[in-house]
């Protein structure tokens, strides 16, 4: 958490125009530095850079407004971003707000759905004491408590919560936002020095396998 905090302060004063990936200086990305291998299987699929983060983490909500969109634009073509919830957070509604992601990836509102949910935490102070609760942010926001109901008990979404649940697990991830790459490498965020370094960091671990 705190090396986020470190970043972030640096991330302000980072220059934001020069996103494609960069080979200058990838040679000295070192592992146990800026990142560590906590699986040895060989890559198999789409490169893909995976965020760690949870709806009750305001830094992760920082990190969403401020960076998101910034390091999506500077990975390399071919190389997917994708975001994980995490459960350890928010007690039993560390769970909740994981399906709530789910549900709401797989009726394709997350982009009106992650900004609605973090400033309803964070800036409304809303208190979501269960699945009720998400339900009516999910309906204040155009899903009908039909659809949110039959997507929140479905397969994928259980399967999904599921998959989430043995990444974080097996990367071994103790504090968000944290960044992964390849179902392989964890991101030393706190080893780099602006967004450009940031984004030529997972472009060379994407493109490493």
């Amino acid at each position: 958490m705190k090396k986020m905090l470190a970043i972030a302060f640096a991330l302000v004063l980072a220059p934001l125009s020069a996103f494609a990936a960069a080979t200058d200086g990838a040679s000295n990305f070192k592992e146990g530095t800026h990142y560590t291998t906590f699986n040895q299987s060989p890559v198999n699929g789409q490169p893909t850079v995976t965020e760690f983060f949870s709806f009750y983490c305001p830094h992760c909500y920082t990190f969403e407004k401020n960076y998101v969109g910034a390091i999506k634009a500077g990975l390399a073509d071919g190389v997917e971003f994708e975001q994980y919830h995490v459960d350890f957070i928010g007690r039993e509604m560390g769970p909740e707000m994981s399906r709530a992601l789910a549900v709401a990836q797989l009726l394709k509102v997350q982009d009106t759905i992650k900004p609605a949910m973090f400033s309803a935490i964070h800036d409304a102070r809303r208190t979501f004491t269960g699945r009720n609760d998400v339900r009516q942010l999910f309906v204040d926001n155009g899903v009908s408590a039909t659809d949110f109901d039959k997507a929140a008990e479905s397969f994928m979404v259980n399967s999904t919560m599921k998959k989430w649940k043995k990444a974080q697990q097996d990367s071994g991830i103790r504090g968000v936002p944290s960044l992964m790459v390849n179902n392989k490498y964890i991101v030393d965020v706190g080893s780099v020095q602006s967004l450009e370094e940031l984004t030529d960091l997972l472009n060379y671990l994407a493109k490493k396998g």
